[in-house]
């Protein structure tokens, strides 16, 4: 066969790109509840695509996972190129024990992840980490798990040092702020004890959960973003085997800096973006990495409100950033989308996806969990809880408030605006 000739290659080539550059998609958006409202407590979605571009969504269901114990990790799939998401199904129980805050990974070998909490006490403090794996999710219903583990959280000397290095600062910050004297006494009784609890051993290993998606670092290293609701911070489990060997970052101790979720700039650094469960004013919380996740910068404030509500950020194949979060700093009514194209220092497009006017019956639209699927869309699931005074009954007489609801869409829609 003859060889096409080097020019005319090259020149077909660049045309091709000028054609795609230049055929932008049109805007895309879809959306559905995976499940009709319930009055069950169904909240802290976590949505990831299979490789066979099946959908598959995780979150926790119950009537309180601080006051009973039959919280479940639910799971639901939507076929690739159907319409509809199957009838939700138990993804794991532990039983007699609350479930709670699921997070889905699939590992470059196909195979797909759960880590979750289960609750020992009926308090955050008393959080244990289990991880499954599966090879085999594929058919209708839940996956089987070829393997579950207790995560066993041990952070290392390191902890203790940079707990007590960083209270100093968080003591002048709230020296130099305008508090109430009952404020500043509640606040200096939490230093003091997060200083007791950083040399507490049992304190310290146990109470640790997920939120957002885990992030895989060159192809190998796979980093669990966790938090802490007694120490109000946030630290990093991070193997480099595939879960037979965990190691911990150092924390990123602030000012009530949690549930954090990671992004990679292209200079190979790491970024975070934290819930803000501390003082005003609530912005997202932000830290970054220059050694692979092991140590992380102190954490300061980003230019993004929040009102003590969960956020996720994602890179794009392309480059681009998106963000997607509460836009408050009072309330869980408003839930947007942002995009970026110079790594998060502006936000130039942003969209709601959900916005009602503050007040008590106001909806919250929150917990979302957001990927790019392989055909360059994005999918987001999110807490769906509408308050119950403005909803019709459902069929045992109350009114059924809570889902997840699952929204596609694409760059092109972001960009068009509200």
């Amino acid at each position: 066969m003859k060889a096409p000739h080097p020019g005319r290659s090259l020149f077909v080539g660049a045309a091709m790109v000028v054609l795609a550059a230049g055929a932008a998609a049109e805007p895309l958006y879809r959306a559905e509840f995976i499940f009709p409202p319930e009055t069950l407590h169904n909240h802290a979605s976590c949505i990831v695509e299979a490789p066979n571009g099946d959908l598959l969504v995780t979150w926790f269901r119950g009537t309180g996972e601080r006051t009973a114990d039959d919280v479940q990790i639910m799971g639901a799939r939507k076929r690739r190129g159907e319409d509809r998401w199957s009838p939700m199904f138990v993804m794991y129980d532990t039983p007699e024990f609350p479930d709670g805050n699921p997070c889905l990974f699939v590992d470059p070998m196909g195979r797909l992840w759960l880590i979750h909490t289960t609750i020992l006490a009926n308090t955050w403090e008393s959080a244990l980490l289990k991880v499954h794996v599966s090879e085999d999710y594929f058919g209708d219903g839940p996956p089987r798990w070829a393997f579950s583990r207790i995560l066993h959280v041990k952070p290392g000397p390191r902890f203790a040092e940079t707990v007590a290095r960083e209270l100093p600062r968080m003591e002048s910050l709230a020296r130099s702020m305008d508090l109430p004297e009952k404020t500043r006494t509640e606040v200096d009784a939490f230093l003091a004890a997060m200083r007791q609890h950083a040399n507490d051993k049992l304190y310290r290993r146990l109470g640790w959960m997920t939120r957002a998606h885990p992030f895989l670092l060159e192809g190998r290293r796979l980093i669990v973003p966790l938090y802490h609701d007694g120490f109000s911070f946030s630290l990093m489990a991070i193997t480099d085997d595939w879960g037979d060997h965990w190691h911990f970052s150092t924390p990123l101790v602030g000012a009530g800096n949690i549930q954090p979720s990671i992004v990679q700039r292209r200079d190979g650094s790491l970024y975070t973006l934290m819930r803000d469960n501390g003082p005003p004013p609530q912005r997202l919380l932000q830290s970054e990495s220059r050694d692979r996740g092991e140590t992380w910068s102190p954490v300061t404030d980003s230019d993004q409100p929040n009102p003590g509500s969960g956020a996720e950020i994602i890179r794009l194949r392309n480059g681009h950033w998106v963000l997607i979060n509460n836009d408050t700093e009072r309330g869980r009514h408003s839930l947007v989308v942002r995009l970026s194209d110079d790594e998060g220092r502006t936000w130039k497009w942003g969209r709601h996806l959900e916005r009602d006017q503050p007040g008590p019956e106001a909806g919250r639209y929150h917990y979302p969990s957001i990927i790019q699927a392989a055909d360059g869309t994005l999918h987001a699931t999110y807490s769906h809880h509408l308050h119950r005074r403005t909803l019709p009954k459902d069929t045992d007489g109350d009114p059924a408030a809570k889902t997840i609801k699952h929204v596609q869409f694409n760059e092109e829609w972001i960009r068009e605006g509200d």
